[in-house]
């Protein structure tokens, strides 16, 4: 459920979205050709480094809640980890809880590789946040915040925000 504090119409606000949604868009595209070329140099594909950021980030996932995490079918799922453990990447492991379940978790190789992208990415946010003023960042933190809050389905308090800025009518 959206919430409006009355800034906008419902036009208003449908277009504003989009223009952000746009501006990820622009954003993402810029840091990626910030490190395109030591991307090109890790021998993953994207839907297989989806698989490591997700048995990263649980410790370990069943093959079954990966297909339905990638919205992909269960042989789509077991094909790229086999690539992944070909790769020295990946394990596969039965479950002791239910041996009809295969557990897929990341080797030191696959943690290396998974923290080698975080720190890419890392480094360029910390490129373009240090060009910004204090103010700046704090609008940034806050936003975060927000979208982080959305994202984990809580409400975050937007009384302590600080003042929209209008960087058509005040650039930076």
């Amino acid at each position: 459920m959206s919430e409006t504090n009355g800034l906008y119409g419902a036009g208003e606000r449908a277009a504003l979205i989009e223009r952000l949604v746009a501006d990820h868009d622009a954003l993402m595209h810029r840091l990626a050709e910030g490190h395109a070329p030591e991307f090109l140099e890790i021998p993953v594909s994207m839907p297989q480094a989806k698989v490591l950021y997700l048995v990263s980030a649980e410790g370990g996932l069943h093959m079954s809640t990966l297909a339905h995490r990638l919205g992909v079918t269960l042989s789509t799922v077991s094909g790229l980890v086999d690539r992944l453990v070909e790769h020295g990447l990946a394990t596969r492991r039965d479950d002791p809880a239910d041996r009809r379940q295969v557990v897929v978790g990341l080797t030191p190789e696959g943690e290396s590789l998974i923290e080698r992208f975080r720190e890419l990415n890392h480094r360029q946010l910390r490129l373009l946040l240090a060009d910004l003023s204090d103010a700046d960042l704090a609008v940034i933190g806050h936003a975060l915040e927000l979208l982080t809050g959305a994202a984990s389905g809580r409400r975050t308090d937007s009384a302590a925000a600080p003042a929209p800025v209008d960087h058509e009518r005040n650039p930076a």
